[in-house]
């Protein structure tokens, strides 16, 4: 009950650990995974390639990636009673369906209860496969079709589309997908991260903290932008009305989605890999409109890019999930088919030297009461 314990909600500017993986400057708008930029990464590497990087520490030479990309294809296997899970919930949120099935194979695999460095590593990349697939799976089901196979002679990015829509992307769709996959792969600390290495502090298994991390980013303060994104735009309707929605918004003092981060104060430096990409796709899928909408809403939003209100990774990335036809209430699951190789970094990072992770809150309740019997309250 001390009144000078100094108070940071939301662990705002805390540092609880050092990490080796990411480092963000927001005030400069940079983002590095192990110390390449990501406009490096994003331009030149694939999401693979990424993946072994954030968990092994350094970029693969062929042969390593070559074998890193053969244990990937190699777990795009799921038992049969997940199909089966998935057929008895299809009518849930699919990140409910998720985490569901997420839990269920820690109960179905007995290597998910291995907790040691190397069991964490094998469970991490088998479930970077599964994840896909499940999605995909319950995506069908609901639909009343049956789930696509996964095809091994494609990319993770390029499988995942195959199996969602049951046709091969092109390779520019492909690759707009894996540069999503990219972007969201690490961001530090995020509400969801840091829940998974709160799990592992326990000593958990990875499975119950990715089941953690699953329940965090279902909330839509931490996963919900692209989602709302596409909202606005559709709410928008036509580029001409993109800054009387812009003017109206900022006089009622309401937000503008896709603008401003928790943590980037200059523009989020993983936006504009997507935003040309996003303008190829439209056109590719003749339906340029969305793309123009969202170019409206950035020439309108301009005068308070000086608060910080800059451009984030979301804004793009609902429109071209739109553009495939994806479902709305897939949009964020798809955010955890990227960052699956972030969450197992930072589970594997609390591992080496774990802790359990207990803060304090300030008491501000009553003082100390006597207690009165029953018969006499």
């Amino acid at each position: 009950m001390s009144e000078d314990v100094k108070i940071n909600r939301g662990l705002k500017g805390i540092y609880f650990e050092r990490s080796g993986v990411s480092h963000i400057d927001g005030s400069k708008g940079e983002l590095l995974y192990r110390g390449y930029t990501i406009h490096d990464l994003a331009a030149q590497s694939t999401f693979e390639e990424v993946c072994y990087l954030l968990i092994h520490g350094d970029l693969p030479n062929a042969e390593q990636l070559a074998a890193f990309d053969r244990a990937l294809k190699a777990a795009r296997v799921l038992p049969d009673q997940i199909y089966d899970i998935i057929r008895a919930t299809k009518d849930g949120h699919p990140m409910d369906v998720l985490r569901t099935c997420v839990s269920a194979l820690a109960a179905l695999e007995d290597s998910s209860a291995e907790k040691g460095e190397e069991g964490f590593l094998n469970n991490g990349i088998r479930l970077t496969s599964q994840v896909p697939m499940i999605i995909a799976a319950h995506e069908a089901i609901r639909k009343g079709r049956d789930p696509v196979p996964a095809d091994t002679s494609l990319s993770h990015a390029a499988n995942w589309l195959w199996m969602l829509k049951g046709e091969k992307p092109s390779a520019d769709a492909a690759r707009l997908a894996d540069v999503d996959f990219i972007l969201h792969a690490e961001h530090g600390a995020n509400a969801s991260s840091f829940a998974a290495r709160v799990t592992v502090g326990t000593e958990a298994n990875l499975h119950g903290a990715m089941v953690t991390a699953l329940a965090t980013l279902a909330g839509p303060a931490h996963g919900g932008a692209a989602e709302d994104v596409m909202k606005m735009v559709t709410e928008i309707g036509t580029p001409d009305q993109a800054a009387a929605y812009v003017k109206a918004k900022r006089k009622n003092r309401e937000a503008v989605t896709g603008f401003g981060h928790r943590v980037y104060r200059a523009e989020d430096p993983r936006a504009r890999h997507m935003r040309d990409g996003v303008k190829a796709l439209g056109e590719e899928m003749g339906a340029p409109e969305f793309y123009q909408i969202l170019e409206e809403v950035v020439v309108a939003m301009k005068p308070y890019a000086r608060h910080g209100l800059n451009v984030n990774v979301d804004f793009y990335a609902g429109v071209m999930y739109q553009l495939h036809g994806i479902p709305m209430d897939l949009y964020v699951p798809i955010f955890a088919i990227g960052r699956m190789p972030g969450w197992l970094v930072q589970c594997l990072e609390q591992q080496r030297s774990n802790i359990l992770i207990r803060p304090l809150t300030l008491y501000n309740g009553p003082e100390k009461r006597d207690y009165i019997a029953i018969d006499r309250r």
